[in-house]
């Protein structure tokens, strides 16, 4: 499955459902940004995603594509997160982190319960992984 595919699959589950919620009233969005093959990397894809948090709002538990190798950069507010074992952190506007493929994101959220945050999701992954999260159950 192309990337393409995979992207407008994940697209149409999120209009299909409306935005994520988070504790009944609170809301994320996912805005695919750039989506494009690697030309010199045959069989990779990059994959680029905005994600805005509204305030309090927060993604469920999940684990990431087993290909992925992602970076997270922070473009305005707070987030606080936690990637496999690693220790909780916020994040600030300005800083990002990575992540290695197959992570496990047990906390992913808007770290401001009154002003609300975007960050970027950059994916670096095979063409044909999918789906790019699956919840944890």
């Amino acid at each position: 499955m192309k990337i393409r595919t995979i992207v407008a699959v994940t697209c149409a589950a999120f209009s299909i459902a409306g935005p994520i919620r988070a504790h009944d009233r609170e809301a994320e969005t996912v805005a695919k940004k750039l989506e494009a093959a690697i030309p010199n990397v045959p069989g990779k894809s990059l994959l680029a995603l905005e994600v805005d948090y509204a305030p309090g709002a927060a993604s469920p538990p999940h684990t990431h594509a087993k290909s992925a190798f992602i970076y997270a950069y922070v473009i305005s507010g707070a987030i606080e997160s936690k990637v496999n074992d690693g220790e909780k952190r916020i994040y600030r506007a300005g800083e990002g982190w990575s992540e290695p493929p197959g992570a496990t994101h047990s906390i992913s959220r808007n770290a401001s319960k009154t002003k609300p945050a975007k960050l970027l999701a950059v994916f670096v992954l095979d063409t044909n992984d999918n789906p790019l999260t699956t919840p944890l159950k």
